[in-house]
């Protein structure tokens, strides 16, 4: 798909009253971003409870057929895991990027952050549907007798865990930003899944901490996905803790207190979840719980394969070198990028974490993943076939000297005994 379209005008032609020698003469560029209106289908995620699961539930049961009108229950699954990876397979990469001339222009375009403003009404739309299916009696408008059961309550709150889990990608485009709406809008989108901690942890430390050893989000050659969620969900929490004691401590404050803002982002889910709970009933509790846990699980299995295994090099000062390209693993598959707001230019985001999803770029040099984002998560939930995919990736990146990768420390005696001796054949 061609990203951008290029037109020369000359002005003498276009605006006969101008003198042909006048500084209008010279050629102008203009571009046109032909994802303009793709970005959109970034909105899919939250809307698709409304648009697609309840609609085929009444088809469905209107048809006779009821155990098949359960399935949209699972619609998160079903467009994670399934979906999305068929349609990078199928649309493939994009490869082409905004021009430098054009960059403040489409930086300073309102349509593009007003989408992401666009994703937490609809987010939390979906998240009180969510309760009011788990909570109904009976549910005869959408052709159901009785309420959901037990497996349809798990499915919807799976569903709407992952789009809390986009919603972290949401927040986190909107946390990295300078204007105070955005900061406080990526706050609000972390209060579902109980991770507002993301907002400092993000920003103030995995951004110094990337692609080195004392990263808790960035994945290490031979780690598997589950051995690296604990690691770096508690790692996470810590560090945020740890930075705004730091904060308050220079402001001669202690860290119990409101103005701690890994607490006062933790109480905004407090007060979402009680009153969710008041309305509803406490039968919602177990699967808000459920919700939070898929949701950030989600956003950590980005996590791991964004870094897996790169390590940043130090200095002879002792200190680490400025993050580059090849400190991140990049995919520029199509359909992926317009659900995660370009996410997948890593490396672009690292340079430049304040700019705009819309302004991101493809780095020569970066690192590629096979796919995308979307089909390299479920591939990475099954360490063997992750790590036939992806060590040798690793080991090519570094020429085939594996002790320059970013190794697990349990794992580094068998890591060095494999991967070394691949090298030397």
């Amino acid at each position: 798909m061609c990203l951008t379209t290029w037109e020369t005008m000359m002005s003498a032609e276009t605006n006969p009253a101008k003198p042909p020698d006048s500084a209008a003469a010279a050629i102008e560029p203009v571009w046109r971003d032909s994802k303009r209106y793709l970005w959109l289908w970034g909105l899919f995620a939250p809307t698709g409870v409304f648009t697609i699961a309840i609609p085929l539930m009444i088809g469905l049961n209107a048809l006779g057929w009821h155990r098949l009108a359960e399935v949209p229950f699972w619609l998160g699954p079903v467009l994670v895991y399934i979906v999305i990876p068929l349609a990078d397979l199928f649309f493939g990469p994009d490869g082409n990027n905004p021009p430098d001339e054009v960059m403040e222009y489409l930086e300073n375009d309102k349509y593009y952050r007003y989408l992401t403003y666009l994703y937490l009404p609809f987010q939390y739309a979906s998240l009180i549907f969510a309760c009011y299916i788990i909570a109904a009696p009976n549910l005869h408008w959408l052709g159901f007798e009785g309420g959901a059961n037990v497996i349809d309550k798990i499915g919807i709150s799976i569903s709407v865990g992952m789009i809390g889990g986009i919603g972290i990608n949401t927040a986190h485009e909107l946390g990295h930003k300078k204007v105070s709406l955005e900061r406080w809008l990526a706050r609000i989108a972390l209060a579902q899944t109980f991770y507002g901690h993301f907002y400092i942890e993000h920003n103030r430390g995995h951004h110094v901490r990337v692609a080195t050893p004392e990263d808790p989000a960035s994945a290490r050659l031979g780690e598997s996905f589950w051995a690296f969620l604990p690691r770096t969900v508690w790692g996470s929490l810590r560090s945020a803790w740890h930075l705004e004691a730091e904060r308050l401590r220079r402001l001669d404050r202690g860290p119990w207190t409101l103005n701690n803002d890994v607490l006062n982002a933790w109480a905004m889910t407090v007060v979402l979840w009680l009153g969710l709970i008041a309305f509803f009933g406490p039968q919602v509790l177990p699967y808000l719980i459920l919700q939070a846990v898929v949701g950030a699980s989600l956003l950590e299995s980005v996590n791991y394969l964004e870094h897996y295994g790169l390590v940043r090099n130090k200095t002879a000062s002792g200190r680490y070198e400025r993050p580059a390209p090849e400190h991140s693993w990049n995919s520029d598959h199509i359909v992926t990028n317009i659900f995660l707001y370009h996410l997948q230019r890593h490396s672009d985001h690292h340079a430049y974490p304040t700019r705009r999803y819309q302004t991101l770029r493809s780095w020569d040099g970066a690192p590629n993943l096979p796919s995308g984002y979307a089909s390299m998560i479920l591939i990475g939930y099954f360490p063997p076939i992750w790590r036939r995919i992806m060590d040798k990736r690793v080991l090519a990146h570094y020429g085939g000297d594996v002790t320059k990768a970013n190794i697990q420390p349990a794992k580094r005696a068998k890591v060095l005994a494999q991967y070394g001796s691949e090298a030397d054949q």
